[in-house]
């Protein structure tokens, strides 16, 4: 071995020491509650560490020095092991979320009985997902995910005494087990296909063929359903709302990283998943309804953690709606902010309460049709010159990236809306943030249209985009329409649905239950 292939496994070595040292750790958690935090806190920092190293080792090097084709395409850590943007990024967010989620477990679980398997199926799970997220290999990440799903039950039946924390769980587990055949079919068909199972070989393959075989068309299908399950969208969305038994650290680690998995692993294959135009279609109607119809739930909730599961369901949804329309570098992004939002969320959950019932106790004026009319023609006027800058490099304005500024000013015209009736400081501060957050998102997008042309976006039928802003334009007139006239006809009739969360979850509840009792103690 050459000294410059050495340095190019170096940052592979690192990124494989992470779970290691994690699973070690895992093993060595005592009972005494001084040992729990020493060897947790102490795997959780090393990790980090090497995780950060290993990025920056490769940003130095470059990106391309790892792909199967300019480094060695025989070595065993090239077949199990890569970094690259996508994998970079998720490694450092995984590890960086392990750190933040073990320093407030120490406080949160102070004086319970069993931190010793708390923190062995914590570190057990992070493990998991760091190998996950690193994989080069199709088989190694699915039984990674899957070693994922076994620590993350665990974890929310920490409680064991706690009957909805065992219910919920339960149903999770038969949806996981049901993806998990999906994706076990998958590669079946991948690997006999490509003749490959290696995420870079399939990619590459996919690349140069262009049109997918009938094999690969039904193959995307079973994962595109097995990434639907296991990402609480309709109808498979009932354990997300009720998994809230378990200790906030594991809410924050699913809502931030578990959950995310099946938009990572969508957009780690958007060379294959591109040609896949069945899959795709799925993944817009199924995201499409679920991001509607949690948004539309969302407006009849009061309790502040029932609106964050709702929360994630939409944004699940909108997020594969994402990789459905091809834009993999903004699901990328959707999934990195949701990601941050929700861990701080849930582990500022105390905070958030007080700050929920300050903003309760004096009611603001409510917004009226012309507030969100005046709130629609400001997100206009702050959006409109962040999609012309945009388009600017090109020398033309992109249909697709007109249609995601339309999408994108809609989004901020409710709050904006709801500024503009509160007064006039808090609408400049509403102004702001809508500005802030516009210059991000299309910064996002020329950025990656130099640095990964190839994750910034592929061909999709207008149509299919078409479909999607007439979705969202609808949502927002049902949305305006509640919050303007919430005891008209329209409410009446729709609010006693959406507060019964559309009898789905109920539903589901009966029938699986009738095939797989749960085990009761």
């Amino acid at each position: 071995m050459t000294g410059g292939e050495a340095l190019s496994l170096a940052p592979l070595v690192l990124a494989s020491l992470v779970p290691a040292s994690l699973v070690g750790a895992a093993f060595l958690v005592s009972r005494k509650r001084a040992r729990f935090l020493s060897t947790s806190s102490f795997a959780t920092t090393l990790s980090a560490a090497l995780a950060y190293l290993a990025v920056v080792l490769v940003l130095v090097l470059g990106w391309a020095g790892y792909d199967v084709r300019t480094t060695r395409p025989d070595s065993v850590m090239h077949t199990v092991v890569q970094l690259d943007l996508v994998s970079g990024a998720m490694f450092l967010l995984v590890s960086t979320l392990a750190f933040v989620v073990v320093r407030y477990s120490r406080t949160y679980l102070a004086g319970q009985q069993g931190l010793d398997r708390y923190a062995r199926y914590l570190l057990l799970t992070v493990a998991s997902v760091s190998v996950l997220v690193t994989s080069n290999h199709l088989a190694v990440l699915m039984v990674a995910w899957f070693a994922t799903d076994v620590g993350l039950h665990q974890l929310l039946t920490f409680f064991r005494k706690r009957r909805q924390a065992i219910i919920v769980a339960h149903k999770k587990f038969l949806l996981s087990r049901v993806a998990d055949a999906c994706f076990v079919g998958s590669l079946v068909l991948i690997g006999g296909a490509t003749g490959s199972l290696r995420i870079d070989v399939v990619n590459a393959v996919a690349r140069s063929s262009g049109e997918l075989s009938p094999t690969l068309h039904l193959a995307t299908v079973l994962l595109v359903f097995g990434v639907i399950l296991k990402s609480a969208q309709l109808p498979f969305h009932g354990w997300m709302l009720q998994v809230m038994e378990a200790p906030t650290p594991v809410s924050a680690l699913l809502h931030a990283g578990v959950v995310n998995i099946g938009g990572f692993v969508m957009i780690r294959l958007s060379p294959l998943m591109a040609h896949a135009t069945i899959a795709q279609n799925i993944l817009v109607g199924v995201g499409l309804f679920s991001t509607i119809m949690a948004a539309l739930v969302m407006t009849t909730r009061v309790a502040v953690k029932g609106v964050l599961a709702w929360s994630t369901i939409g944004q699940m949804g909108f997020m594969l709606v994402q990789c459905g329309l091809g834009a993999w570098h903004l699901a990328l992004l959707h999934l990195l902010a949701h990601s941050l939002y929700k861990a701080h969320t849930f582990l500022s959950a105390g905070s958030t309460v007080q700050q929920w019932r300050a903003a309760h106790v004096v009611h603001s004026p409510k917004a009226s049709v012309w507030h969100l009319l005046a709130g629609a023609v400001l997100a206009a006027v702050i959006v409109a010159p962040c999609y012309a800058a945009t388009a600017l490099p090109t020398g033309e304005l992109s249909t697709t990236v007109g249609l995601l500024a339309f999408v994108l000013a809609l989004s901020f015209a409710p709050m904006l809306g709801r500024a503009a009736a509160a007064g006039r400081r808090t609408l400049e501060l509403a102004a702001l943030f809508a500005l802030g957050a516009s210059v991000a998102y299309f910064g996002w997008h020329v950025v990656f249209e130099e640095i990964a042309p190839t994750l910034a976006g592929t061909s999709t039928p207008l149509f299919t985009w078409e479909i999607v802003v007439a979705g969202l334009a609808v949502l927002f007139i049902a949305q305006s329409i509640l919050q303007t006239n919430p005891k008209g006809r329209l409410a009446t009739w729709l609010q006693p649905h959406l507060l019964s969360g559309l009898y789905v979850d109920a539903w589901f509840t009966r029938l699986t239950f009738r095939l797989w009792p749960p085990e009761l103690r």
